[in-house]
């Protein structure tokens, strides 16, 4: 895959290619659509994991937005993106956990059919997401934040079906809780590598003003 630098330069892939424009276009209209599925099916359903999901397909949709938006610019500018992304993703799992708290003191069993059966739609959603990005794991903070992203929304479908079966099995709500609480967890560690690599990349491209003035 070839980079963004001058020629001969290799330099991490950062999605200047029509290919990988319409990967990310195909990938925010499946987010966006699962944002509202699973919004509605966890309210529906009063599953903290599935409504801890539906926000990630939110955030996701946005952030690839931005992906998409800052795809030709200047390293600078899509390090900045890419912080800005990580830093929602973030603010995501916070939310989630607090949320996630409240939920324990509500109390009240979910429903664990639809729990299931709205996870396996919304894992096959990301697994063909994940399919669509395979090519593109590696590459620059922009580029790696996406699939990351996409990555672990489909480890988190996995443990949402899980959470679904274990609910239908224990007839208690703690499966459900512990499963948002992890979802949330994973939000909070991608967040961070995202971060780090959005700061080594803003750090590279700052200027070298200790150099400039010895001279």
């Amino acid at each position: 895959m070839s980079g963004c630098g001058c020629s001969g330069v290799s330099t991490p892939f950062c999605g200047q290619t029509k290919a990988y424009r319409r990967v990310l276009l195909a990938i925010i209209a499946i987010n966006a659509s699962m944002f509202l599925v699973e919004l509605m099916s966890g309210y529906l359903a009063r599953s903290q994991a599935l409504t801890a999901d539906a926000l990630d397909f939110l955030g996701d949709a946005a952030t690839y937005s931005l992906s998409l938006a800052v795809i030709g610019l200047s390293l600078r500018a899509r390090a900045t993106a890419a912080l800005i992304k990580g830093a929602t993703l973030a603010v995501v799992g916070v939310v989630v956990l607090a949320t996630t708290a409240h939920r324990v003191f509500l109390g009240g069993l979910p429903h664990a059919e639809t729990m299931t059966a709205v996870g396996l739609l919304a894992l096959a959603a990301n697994l063909t997401s994940v399919l669509l990005l395979l090519r593109y794991r590696s590459g620059d903070a922009n580029v790696r934040s996406v699939w990351l992203c996409s990555r672990n929304d489909a480890l988190g479908n996995i443990a949402v079906i899980g959470a679904g079966a274990a609910v239908a099995a224990t007839a208690s709500p703690w499966p459900d809780l512990i499963v948002a609480a992890l979802i949330a967890t994973l939000f909070l560690t991608s967040a961070l590598q995202i971060v780090r690599q959005s700061v080594a990349e803003l750090r590279s491209t700052a200027p070298t003003t200790t150099a400039a003035a010895a001279e």
